[in-house]
């Protein structure tokens, strides 16, 4: 989810990482890697809450053979002398809340465990990425990023989000068995080492938080998934997304034109568990068996690490329709006034209207042809079967040709022949807008595009209003 949302900053808002846009950023020292400098580790990594700009696999760990590195063999099942060693440690679920970055607002985790025999307290983060692995660009695009997991000093991380990030930290510590302590630990260190670390990223299926809860089932037998699997909670990646991002307009529009249907199906408990504040609530509520038999709480005690100062994580997406409709009136009005006054011979309105339409089609074109690629020859699977396509298409890049013929053209019969194959063209858009429209609104067959149809549909008309031939009009007079 992050992922997308970074993204479109990377297209929108360039990215803020260790080394980009002169911004600092403090990593924390990884405690599997104490021999390294912290800042040739800076500059190789970014994590995927602060640092990244691109988040998005998929792969879940279903068990130890599906998971990170799965044509390695298994982590190593643990002995009774790794179970008796295990039993004095401490598993904490990090959460992190929301940051002010347009991808820190979809949270982050980690899985922290303290071993006072072994004297490590080690924060395991699966939202690792680095700009300068090979063709990175042309996989960010793909969806074929390579992500990894890594151990960080826990304190440190911790001290980073709160400090530097003012975010909050919450430490959930899991009512686990010394074998299933034993187990988790096992699994984790065979996924650090270098030949299993590393996963395609999927900003929805399989990413930093899934990851931890795998983990977390895993250790518990698969508990976790029956316990929370199937349990409705009447939301969709979509509606999280867009109350994750909502406040952001340039990403907010940017990732409900992005998104296809598959983003609007109905998702359990286990699969909203991408968002890592959403796992916090859910294996709070969970109980899982003990040694004993008995099902007891899989969280022993929650402890707020640092309550960061901002404003509360919103429970649902505001609606936006009335602002987008009042943006594409706006618009509309403006193509209209432009259009007419130039088709009745005014120069300087034609001028204008050039350039507002075309601007608007290129925009519409080039997005539309993204949105087309996206879908179709990449790996971004919820960005498929896209019913904004009916309105912003590749055919905006034909009108936009067009329009440029039709304004470029000095003689009066070039430019009218012109302008009525532009009419055409936005007629044809026009249409295709308002179908667009009626069909997300149809139960079943729709997506929840009805804030961008509410911007689109007056724009497309006024578009189409303002090329049609002008009657009772003066007709444009000879440059010559």
């Amino acid at each position: 989810m992050r992922a997308l949302a970074m993204a479109l900053a990377v297209a929108l808002v360039g990215p803020r990482t260790a080394s980009a846009q002169g911004t600092t950023v403090t990593v924390p020292v990884p405690a599997t890697q104490a021999g390294r400098g912290a800042g040739d580790r800076a500059d190789a990594a970014a994590d995927e809450d602060g640092r990244a700009s691109g988040r998005l696999t998929e792969a879940a760990l279903a068990g130890a053979a599906s998971a990170v590195g799965a044509a390695a063999p298994g982590p190593p099942e643990p002995t009774p002398a790794d179970v008796q060693a295990a039993a004095g440690m401490r598993v904490y679920l990090m959460t992190i809340g929301q940051g002010d970055v347009v991808w820190e607002r979809f949270g982050h985790n980690a899985l922290w465990i303290q071993d006072p025999a072994r004297g490590t307290d080690v924060a395991y983060n699966w939202g690792m990425f680095d700009f300068a692995q090979p063709n990175f660009l042309g996989r960010f695009l793909t969806g074929d990023t390579k992500y990894w997991m890594e151990g960080f000093d826990a304190r440190a991380m911790v001290d980073h989000y709160a400090r530097n990030e003012n975010r909050t930290v919450v430490a959930q510590e899991l009512n686990l068995t010394a074998e299933q302590k034993a187990r988790l630990r096992a699994y984790v260190e065979w996924n650090a080492r270098e030949a299993n670390k590393f996963y395609r990223y999927d900003y929805y299926r399989d990413n930093c938080s899934t990851r931890v809860r795998d983990a977390i089932d895993l250790a518990v037998g698969g508990a976790l998934r029956r316990a929370i699997g199937g349990a409705p909670t009447g939301t969709s990646y979509r509606s999280h997304t867009r109350r994750l991002v909502a406040g952001s307009a340039a990403t907010y529009t940017g990732i409900q034109l992005a998104l296809g249907r598959p983003a609007d199906a109905p998702i359990d408990a286990w699969e909203e568990s991408f968002v890592p504040m959403r796992l916090m609530e859910h294996v709070r509520r969970v109980r899982v068996p003990t040694a004993g038999g008995a099902p007891q709480p899989l969280v022993l005690r929650t402890d707020t690490l640092y309550a960061a100062r901002r404003e509360a994580e919103l429970a649902s997406a505001p609606s936006y329709v009335i602002g987008y409709a009042l943006a594409g009136l706006a618009i509309g009005a403006l193509l209209l006034v432009l259009g007419r006054a130039g088709a009745a011979g005014r120069r300087g309105a034609d001028a204008g209207f050039g350039v507002v339409a075309g601007l608007w089609t290129l925009i519409v074109g080039l997005a539309g042809t993204a949105l087309l690629l996206a879908g179709t020859v990449t790996k971004h699977v919820f960005m498929g079967r896209n019913g904004n396509l009916l309105a912003v298409s590749p055919l905006g890049l034909v009108l936009f040709i067009v329009l440029l013929l039709a304004v470029g053209y000095r003689q009066p019969a070039p430019r009218m022949r012109w302008r009525g194959r532009a009419a055409k063209l936005a007629a044809l858009l026009a249409v295709l807008t308002v179908l667009g429209a009626i069909i997300t609104l149809l139960p079943r067959v729709g997506q929840e595009s009805t804030e961008l149809f509410a911007l689109l549909v007056p724009v497309h008309l006024a578009l189409w209003w303002a090329l049609r031939p002008a009657t009772g009009v003066t007709r444009p007079r000879s440059a010559a």
